[in-house]
């Protein structure tokens, strides 16, 4: 079994890409399975089974997704055994620039918007610092000058990854990307984050809403940068 994870920020086009990329694997005889994860609600999971592809939705409500997806790494992996796939796609809505949903022996894909500005790359964090490869999208509503210099800034975050130009309506880099699921190696053995999680371990995870600095607990951090961890 072979294991994709693909994140990125909200609305840079994952879904769109990655429904080009299982037309391009299954194409040449692979056989995957897809599971998504979602916040509160998605339909997307209707357009990959028009591909004939088994899917599984899953929703983190009130979790991180990322966080969530990484819980349950095991099951989606049962989920497409059961289904006789042999590559599994993870689909995460990467809400949190600063989480690591990538196993370590998995193919990880950060898919980023071009548009969302030259400087959007160094802010990412993990999401793309640990990335194999980059898909930039939405290349076509910027210019050539835009796009070099947004490839620069995603080599600064993380000069060892793979950029990959794709568009998500045509299908550009579609078959770059699916080349590259294809002649990943399979998962074996037990799997470990490529970064540790954010540490949100305090009173607001717990469900508090008053505001007041003395009402919270846990792994705090101040304006000036010092951090604590106030409580028992």
């Amino acid at each position: 079994m072979k294991m994709v994870v693909i994140a990125g920020t909200p609305g840079s086009g994952k879904t769109s890409v990655l429904m080009h990329a299982v037309k391009e694997l299954k194409r040449f005889g692979m056989k995957p399975a897809l599971v998504k994860i979602d916040c509160m609600w998605t339909e997307d999971d209707e357009r990959f089974r028009r591909l004939d592809v088994p899917v599984a939705v899953g929703l983190s409500r009130d979790m991180c997704p990322d966080h969530y997806a990484i819980y349950n790494v095991d099951e989606m992996l049962d989920f497409a055994k059961n289904q006789g796939a042999n590559i599994l796609l993870s689909e995460t809505a990467g809400l949190c620039l600063r989480c690591a949903p990538y196993p370590d022996r998995a193919l990880a894909v950060c898919v980023i918007d071009v548009t969302s500005g030259p400087n959007s790359p160094l802010k990412v964090g993990p999401l793309l610092t640990t990335a194999d490869a980059a898909v930039m999208t939405k290349g076509d509503l910027v210019s050539q000058a835009e796009r070099e210099v947004f490839r620069e800034r995603i080599l600064e975050a993380n000069p060892r990854c793979r950029i990959i130009e794709a568009n998500g309506l045509s299908g550009k880099g579609s078959s770059e990307l699916s080349d590259l699921m294809k002649g990943w190696p399979d998962i074996s053995g037990e799997m470990v984050l490529r970064h540790n999680p954010p540490l949100a371990i305090c009173t607001l995870c717990a469900g508090e809403l008053r505001t007041s600095k003395e009402r919270h607990r846990g792994v705090l951090r101040h304006l000036d940068g010092f951090m604590e961890y106030s409580g028992e």
